[in-house]
């Protein structure tokens, strides 16, 4: 896993051969995976590392990719804009806090 990518797509590329290859969506206590029809709680998943892109044109381009692993062992990216009006739970904001 490296530190840094240049685009969004590299990186997803590169944790996809890295066994990252379940696409999360952002749910309001969780993530979830549509093709294994299955949700985790906040408290369920690790953000094992976080990569921000920002867009050349315009600041409605940003975005994180976070790389989660749940603690039931699968592995995938969730890719999140910045500002999003979705709502998550406190949990999970505390959960996707970038330190």
């Amino acid at each position: 896993m490296k530190n840094g990518y240049n685009t969004l797509s590299e990186a997803i590329e590169d944790l996809q051969k890295e066994g990252f290859t379940i696409n999360f969506d952002l749910v309001e206590d969780g993530v979830h995976s549509k093709d294994l029809k299955k949700q985790w709680k906040a408290g369920e998943i690790e953000v094992v590392k976080f990569y921000r892109f920002e867009g050349m044109s315009s600041a409605g381009d940003n975005t994180i990719l976070y790389v989660l692993e749940c603690k039931t062992g699968e592995k995938g990216l969730l890719v999140n804009a910045y500002g999003a009006d979705e709502y998550v739970s406190p949990e999970m904001i505390e959960k996707l806090k970038m330190n």
